[in-house]
């Protein structure tokens, strides 16, 4: 490729671009979080860095530089590498225990649809948050008939198709909050044909975007708590079902996603539930596999209901 000096130039921006793509996606375990917790808000739309690889490809075309078209390809390949699983369709049908989770807002106007909506997609559990006092009732007689037994501790709950026992919260408050009405998690035992499965639903703190960074010093506590109440389970089958307000690429919440299993397919983002930009409700396991997640159609919420499908192994 032969070009003039201005198309140098512009073939050696393109190819500092993908050098730059390709090493925030190999490196990004090295942005620091400070200031502002900038590596968390890298990590929560890593994948979006995608984005750039056809711009570079296309641009290194453009302005006839071999190394911005290699460096666009090189970055592709990273992003294929991290990324590439979670966009290829998974196998036939997996049969294994159905978990939908969903954040239905406080601010939902819908519950009486929103409840329908989740009732038809067939699941074997059923995990919410953000459930006020006024709306609990309807969700609870939407729910009620597909599934017996339900749990509920503040503003969480599960529906199960199958007895829960042994029922309690789980403290997450970060430090700091002393408010004892805020109540966002609970843990119940299920008896599943695929034997008894610790199932815990929880909603971390949000996070902010501001002129200060990335605000998560509350969720990342609450995160870390959470991580020592899942070190300290018993049971060897575990299933988490939460709107944790992060990605499972984010750091912070390592104390939680260091100790259960991800999907291995499926990208789902999941909010805004308008212009769904990453997966912040996620369903995660211990001892077993998830071949795939993916979001269903949007309710009153402003988040996205997510569904996998935990395959746990023989039946007990």
């Amino acid at each position: 490729m032969r070009c003039s000096a201005t198309g140098r130039r512009w073939g050696h921006a393109v190819c500092a671009a993908g050098v730059a793509a390709a090493c925030l996606l190999a490196g990004h375990g090295f942005v620091p979080q400070w200031p502002g917790r900038v590596g968390s808000l890298v990590e929560t739309f890593l994948p979006w860095v995608g984005v750039a690889v056809p711009l570079l490809v296309v641009g290194g075309l453009v302005v006839r530089s071999w190394g911005g078209l290699g460096a666009g390809l090189g970055a592709g390949v990273v992003w294929v590498v991290l990324f590439g699983s979670l966009v290829v369709p998974a196998g036939g049908g997996a049969d294994g225990l159905v978990v939908v989770q969903h954040n239905v807002s406080d601010e939902n106007p819908d519950p009486d649809g929103t409840a329908r909506a989740l009732r038809g997609a067939g699941a074997d559990l059923v995990a919410l948050e953000e459930l006020t006092p006024a709306a609990l009732p309807r969700y609870a007689a939407g729910l009620g008939g597909a599934y017996p037994h339900h749990a509920t501790d503040g503003s969480v709950g599960l529906w199960s198709r199958y007895p829960l026992r042994d029922v309690r919260p789980v403290d997450l408050r970060p430090a700091g909050l002393d408010d004892p009405g805020w109540r966002r998690g609970l843990r119940a035992t299920a008896a599943t044909p695929y034997g008894d499965v610790a199932v815990y639903v929880v909603h971390l703190p949000s996070v902010r975007i501001g002129a200060g960074g990335f605000r998560s010093q509350w969720r990342d506590d609450s995160a870390r708590r959470l991580g020592r109440v899942l070190a300290a389970e018993p049971l060897e089958r575990v299933v988490l079902a939460g709107d944790l307000n992060g990605t499972v690429d984010d750091r912070a919440l390592s104390p939680v996603t260091g100790r259960l299993a991800a999907p291995r397919s499926g990208l789902a983002f999941s909010w805004p539930a308008s212009l769904p930009l990453a997966r912040i409700d996620q369903v995660l396991a211990r001892g077993g596999t998830l071949p795939a997640v993916r979001a269903l159609p949007a309710t009153g919420s402003d988040h996205l209901p997510v569904l996998a499908t935990i395959v746990f192994g023989g039946r007990s």
